[in-house]
């Protein structure tokens, strides 16, 4: 920790020294933008309309692309969740920051059930991102912003580990993988926080919406002064449950349900209540960007919206190939839009290769705050790109987890997994569809080449982890 606290002081250090960014891009508004984060869970890249799926109803997010600007080519750090959610937080690549894996035992999704003993002592319970680290958020604090987390943590359940202490002013959700969406139970075990506390007192209300009743609160306390406001629902997440019927697909309110067809089969239903869910989360959004337009702060706020990996149970990732948890393109390229009023074009489409590595420093930027150089980023700021300049793009990024390894350099693909690997120009076939491995061995060498040098940079950063001493 003393680490770290260094590195804040640093941070403190830089804010006065800079002259602020805000300055350098024109923002007609006196003070910092407010900033929204937004994550959806597990949603698939096709699952919204303004992706092109005429068959999900997300009208509030499709309106956010259209005043915003929508990415094509979005990239996030792994193919599920923790790890994903510690990159984007942190701006560093999950094997930099020590978070690589995620924080569970395999054996809960065969089926076994936890008894509360034995769960307290798996790691699921006693890990969490490495202490070293500096998120956002605190950056975020040290410049006068008041900080808030409504939904899905995921990065650590003992208290040294939970929102509060990585720079957050206020908490309310669930600290693991995925709850059951009204009891807010993992698998019979309470996992519902308020702030530092565990909390059974909303137990009952769908997960989706009370979160946005924090969230919204939350606005209406912090009008006056800049705000961050983290969002992580854990929609449309397959539920926790210890019923298995429910375990194998998304929960969402019968009104909502009641806005697709029944289908025949269990997968058709599957793809119903998942769209659902996104429908219920979308009004949510629509309600957030609501509160903000009542407050007269919408000019003045940066809303930034993408999934955290891409879909899993009744997604639609077309016509990428695979889904969460593999490294086609499925996996990893998610839907992402961003939008901030007088400072981005709104309507523009975004076909530029980037990850959610750009977001960290994109958005200190916005704000006009400093990152602590002793601090190594794996991403690089967007905004002069947005604003039409001609700012070179991301021209790699490396993805490994377990046994599957993957790179993207250009347009050229390369996965490497015991369950499919291959060369592939992503630029022609998007799909993944063809193999040119044996037509282009020089490339495949190099691309090898490439994603070698990236692990052993990251096997020597600090920290490395999950499986450490805190």
């Amino acid at each position: 920790m003393i680490i770290k606290n260094f590195l804040l002081g640093v941070i403190s250090l830089s804010l006065l020294q800079m002259s602020s960014v805000l300055g350098q891009i024109g923002n007609k508004h006196n003070a910092p933008p407010n900033i929204i984060l937004i994550v959806s869970d597990d949603q698939g890249y096709h699952d919204l309309g303004s992706y092109g799926n005429g068959a999900i109803i997300t009208p509030h997010l499709d309106r956010l692309a259209a005043e915003g600007v929508r990415f094509t080519d979005f990239y996030v750090t792994s193919s599920i969740c923790t790890p994903s959610r510690s990159g984007l937080l942190t701006g560093r690549y999950p094997q930099r920051n020590g978070t690589y894996e995620l924080f569970r035992n395999d054996r809960v999704d065969e089926g076994y059930q936890y008894n509360e003993a034995e769960y307290s002592t798996t790691p699921e319970r006693i890990l969490g991102t490495d202490l070293r680290e500096v998120f956002i958020s605190e950056i975020l604090k040290k410049a006068g912003y008041t900080n808030g987390i409504f939904g899905k943590w995921d990065l650590g359940q003992l208290r040294r580990f939970l929102p509060l202490q990585q720079g957050f002013d206020r908490f309310y959700g669930f600290v693991n993988t995925g709850i059951d969406y009204f009891t807010h139970q993992r698998y019979g075990i309470g996992s519902m926080y308020s702030d530092n506390e565990p909390t059974t007192a909303d137990k009952g209300t769908y997960s989706t919406d009370l979160f946005t009743r924090k969230a919204l609160r939350f606005l209406d306390e912090n009008r006056e002064k800049p705000f961050f406001l983290y969002l992580p629902y854990n929609a449309p997440h397959s539920a926790s449950s210890l019923d298995p019927t429910i375990r194998s697909t998304v929960q969402a309110p019968e009104e909502t349900r009641h806005l697709y067809p029944m289908g025949k089969t269990k997968k058709e239903n599957q793809t119903r209540d998942y769209r659902a869910a996104v429908t219920r989360m979308d009004e949510s959004i629509g309600d957030i960007l609501k509160r903000v337009a009542q407050h007269g702060l919408e000019d003045n706020t940066l809303v930034v919206f993408l999934s955290d990996n891409g879909g899993g149970v009744g997604s639609d990732n077309s016509p990428l190939r695979g889904r969460k948890g593999q490294f086609w393109e499925g996996g990893i390229r998610v839907p992402c839009i961003i939008k901030w009023p007088g400072q981005i074009e709104a309507g523009a489409v975004n076909r530029d290769f980037v990850t959610s590595l750009e977001l960290f420093p994109t958005l200190l930027a916005a704000a006009g705050v400093a990152h602590p150089n002793d601090v190594t980023l794996d991403g690089f700021n967007l905004l002069p790109r947005l604003m039409g300049g001609t700012e070179k793009v991301r021209e790699e990024m490396f993805w490994e987890l377990r046994e599957d390894q993957a790179a993207r350099v250009g347009t050229w693909k390369w996965v490497a997994s015991p369950k499919g690997s291959g060369l592939f120009n992503l630029e022609k076939d998007i799909g993944e569809q063809y193999d040119l491995t044996a037509e282009q061995p020089e490339v495949a060498r190099k691309m090898r080449e490439k994603f070698a040098a990236w692990q052993s940079a990251m096997q020597r950063a600090e920290p490395r982890g999950p499986f450490r001493d805190y």
